[in-house]
């Protein structure tokens, strides 16, 4: 892995390839039988992008790359566990990659069951219990600054899994830290394909 991208040309490459596919002219790149053959033996993204599982939210479509360019990872409501952060500091310590992003969207439907568990007070059952509880503090975070409409929650949300990713992971902390890695909440609109940065942790 002898190719090294700075911070701020990582984000650039998603936000190009993010203009690409909101105008309708996707390049879809590195996604035919050389760039796979190629990528036999090794892999070096350019970011990791821990997002939603949500099916209208597929990274590489969005951002318009191929295969080897981002390291993914998605949870409902891109919830953190464990399994996640072992993943996302596998793209940092391993990969020595420059970017993470935590990509939410509007209309997200972990954050809207966790905005009517917060209303009714009934909590689904079985593991969705588990997602939901996960969720309430952003939840209840935005109510706090009387923002009550689902999409600000989203925003909110994304914000909150950034701030949980440092607290909750020394490798992802000091990666930061000494500006090697930088964490971003972008926010994802699903009408209009655009993705939008709403905070950053590090230098870009």
């Amino acid at each position: 892995m002898s190719r090294r991208i700075s911070l701020y040309d990582a984000w650039q490459r998603l936000l190009d390839g993010n203009e690409r596919f909101v105008s309708g002219d996707s390049l879809h790149p590195n996604q035919n039988a050389s760039r796979r053959s190629a990528l036999v033996n090794t892999q070096d993204p350019f970011a990791v992008i821990f997002g939603c599982a949500d099916s209208r939210l597929a990274a590489e479509i969005i951002f318009d790359v191929g295969l080897g360019d981002v390291f993914v990872v998605r949870t409902a409501g891109h919830v953190i566990d464990d399994a996640v952060l072992g993943s996302l500091e596998y793209g940092v310590s391993v990969l020595k990659v420059p970017l993470i992003v935590v990509l939410g969207h509007d209309n997200c439907g972990a954050v809207t069951a966790a905005k009517e568990a917060v209303e009714t007070g009934e909590v689904p059952s079985g593991h969705i219990r588990d997602l939901v509880e996960r969720i309430t503090p952003s939840v209840l975070s935005s109510l706090r600054e009387d923002k009550t409409d689902v999409n600000d929650m989203v925003v909110e949300h994304a914000k909150q899994t950034v701030r949980r990713l440092l607290d909750s992971s020394r490798v992802i902390f000091d990666a930061v830290d000494d500006y090697s890695t930088a964490v971003i909440a972008v926010a994802y609109r699903l009408e209009e394909g655009r993705a939008q940065l709403v905070s950053a942790s590090g230098v870009l």
